[in-house]
């Protein structure tokens, strides 16, 4: 069983395998080929992300700079905007929906590392050969859901469509769809419902017209 085959299982795995060291050198490179770019470079910028993504979905926007990891492990959807310094170490899965919007220094994480530190530092592997293991659960992300500045997802979560979550969020835990979360741990404040319609704000519309959901 190789590494990659290992770290798809959900086993531990060594981040020092050279198949993965070659996948993460290629992807750390690409990144900063990106971050050179201006952000009107636009066809030089989607020929970055087609070669760093697993899947990217039409009209989604990097802001940058960026940072992926494996890069490949990643799949996002359609119509998404992600805001400066987004971090994105996809070890495991990561999958983003369509419509979603991030703010800066968004951080997505999916490796986990043992507690016990002697474990941390080596552990024999089934080849009989001592190396330093870890392991990662996937993070899934619904459609059209907004993070504040400084959101940071844990590894296992998956959060369902529509969610809100608050600036400086740390989500160690599944969040429901349609749900406002926020807090360090990360904690479902209240549902979204049609109160929060922004045509129950009038001094804040200045003239513009909320749009039936058919149309959004």
């Amino acid at each position: 069983m190789s590494e990659q085959e290992r770290l798809a299982a959900g086993l531990l795995f060594c981040p020092g395998d050279p198949e993965l060291k070659a996948i993460k050198l290629r992807t750390h490179k690409l990144n900063q080929d990106y971050n050179r770019l201006y952000e009107d470079e636009v066809e030089a910028r989607a020929e970055i992300l087609a070669q760093i993504l697993g899947e990217m979905g039409a009209g989604t926007f990097f802001q940058g700079p960026i940072t992926f990891h494996y890069g490949i492990h990643t799949k996002v959807g359609k119509g998404c905007f992600f805001n400066f310094n987004l971090t994105v170490q996809d070890d495991a899965e990561v999958v983003i929906g369509d419509r979603c919007n991030f703010g800066p220094n968004v951080t997505i994480v999916t490796p986990i590392h043992p507690m016990i530190a002697s474990e941390r530092n080596a552990m024999l592997c089934p080849d009989g050969v001592v190396r330093r293991l870890c392991y990662a659960k996937p993070v899934h992300i619904g459609s059209d859901c907004w993070f504040g500045a400084n959101v940071v997802v844990c590894p296992g979560v998956t959060i369902g469509d529509g969610c809100v979550i608050g600036a400086g969020s740390v989500v160690v835990k599944d969040i429901p769809a349609n749900s406002f979360a926020a807090g360090n741990p990360c904690r479902v404040i209240r549902e979204i419902t049609e109160a929060d319609s922004m045509a129950h704000k009038p001094e804040f519309l200045g003239g513009c017209t909320v749009l039936p959901e058919t149309q959004a």
